[in-house]
């Protein structure tokens, strides 16, 4: 059975006293969780803050983003392994605000994958479709083309190593959910893509959804058969709608 998650994106929000309030606030709340793993990225800034306040705690740390190199004369990027020095755990890749703000290409985000996995970390691709390509009836081959760079790059028996998050472009912060329903139909064809290079890693493989997910609505959501959690933007900032989210995918 594929694992639940739920991972919160501060994006770029946070400072130190903030964070310090903040973690201290969901760690104080949050209850020991049987089948949910729990995870926060904090901006680059802040990750030895956050790894500091997480030791030994039962929240798992993750990045925003990595450099597709190793090392090198890369002003201003962050490798893999500088992650994982500082206990990282996940790493999203492929957000819609990278490749939108950054110009990453489809291949550019397999290639962070790929890093991603050479450092020992667990990848958390990002794939979605913008409002336009949605009403044009081209969602599903948006994200087949998504998926299948990193399938072809890497091979599909490297997805058991990672987590996939759908978040339709046209949801992120913008106060609208997909329907259930329409959520469901996305994370089922994204299991079915996968299925068709492997059937074992097509069933186990975790699909979290994202896009303005929050208290009220998070239970619905993670009740579909193929949504196994949340990738979680605004509501990941307020410890109480937080805990609230983990407590919904834990029942």
């Amino acid at each position: 059975m594929p694992k639940m998650y739920v991972i919160g994106n501060w994006k770029m929000h946070g400072s130190k006293i903030t964070n310090c309030r903040l973690i201290e606030g969901i760690l104080s709340k949050l209850p020991i969780l049987t089948k949910v793993d729990v995870a926060i990225c904090p901006p680059f800034p802040y990750l030895q803050q956050t790894s500091d306040k997480l030791f030994r705690r039962p929240i798992l740390l993750g990045a925003q983003d990595l450099s597709c190199a190793k090392e090198g004369a890369y002003t201003g990027e962050v490798s893999g392994d500088m992650l994982r020095d500082l206990k990282t755990r996940f790493v999203l890749v492929g957000h819609s605000e990278r490749r939108a703000m950054h110009n990453e290409s489809d291949q550019v985000v397999a290639n962070k994958f790929a890093a991603a996995l050479e450092a020992d970390l667990i990848p958390v691709l990002c794939v979605g479709e913008t409002l336009e390509q949605r009403e044009a009836g081209h969602a599903e081959q948006v994200i087949a083309e998504q998926v299948s760079a990193v399938i072809n790059a890497v091979g599909v028996e490297a997805l058991s190593k990672g987590i996939i998050a759908y978040e339709p472009v046209w949801a992120i912060g913008s106060g609208k959910t997909a329907t259930p329903l329409q959520a469901q139909h996305i994370h089922a064809f994204i299991r079915g893509l996968v299925r068709e290079h492997n059937e074992a890693i097509g069933s186990d493989l975790s699909i979290l959804y994202g896009g303005s997910v929050n208290a009220d609505n998070a239970a619905t959501l993670f009740g579909q058969p193929d949504i196994n959690g949340g990738l979680i933007g605004g509501a990941s900032l307020k410890a109480d709608s937080f805990v609230s989210i983990c407590l919904a995918a834990n029942m």
